[in-house]
C-alpha cells in the first residue's frame, strides 16, 4: 500500500506540490487516493491526508472511518493527525518521519497522547527510504532553481 502512497507522491512532484502521497484501505480495499495539492488548489488544507480522508468518508458514507488504514508517505502534521482521530481512522501506516512538523512522535504526538476515547494504531518507517528520498529529490530541485 506505501508503493500506491509513493505513486500519489510521484504525481504531486510532476505538478511541482510537495511530494505527499495518501491511500485509505478499508476491509483490504483502497478506497481513497490523494496527493497533496496545496499549490494547485491554493488552499492550506489540501494535504494528501485531508483529501483522502474527504474521500474516505464519501466512499463508505461516513465520516467515521473505523477499520480503516491511512497509509501516509510523510508524518502527518497537528492538523492532520488531529482530523485522523476525529475521523476515527483505525490505523496510520506513514514512511518518513518529519522532525519539523510532524505530529505523531516525531515533533508532537497527538496520535498517542491525545486523551481521546479512542485511538490509533500506528506503524512508522514503512519504505521509509524511498519516502523520504522523494522528498529530498524535491527540494533539491526546488532549490537548484532558485540559484
Amino acid at each position: 500500500m506505501m508503493r500506491l502512497a509513493l505513486r500519489e507522491a510521484a504525481a504531486a512532484f510532476e505538478k511541482e506540490e510537495v511530494p505527499v502521497g495518501a491511500i485509505a484501505v478499508h476491509e483490504g480495499r483502497v478506497i481513497a487516493r490523494a496527493h497533496n495539492l496545496r499549490e494547485t488548489l491554493r488552499d492550506p488544507t489540501a494535504h494528501a491526508e485531508m483529501l483522502v480522508l474527504t474521500q474516505a468518508a464519501e466512499a463508505l458514507s461516513n465520516w467515521r472511518l473505523d477499520g480503516a488504514s491511512l497509509y501516509v508517505t510523510l508524518e502527518p502534521c497537528a492538523m492532520c493527525a488531529g482530523a485522523l482521530l476525529q475521523a476515527r481512522v483505525s490505523r496510520l501506516v506513514f514512511g518518513a518521519p518529519d522532525p519539523k512538523a510532524g505530529a505523531c512522535g516525531s515533533r508532537l504526538d497527538l496520535i498517542r497522547g491525545s486523551g481521546m476515547p479512542f485511538t490509533v494504531g500506528v506503524t512508522t518507517g514503512v519504505l521509509e527510504k524511498d519516502c523520504a528520498e522523494i522528498l529530498r529529490a524535491f527540494f533539491e530541485k526546488r532549490r537548484s532553481r532558485k540559484k
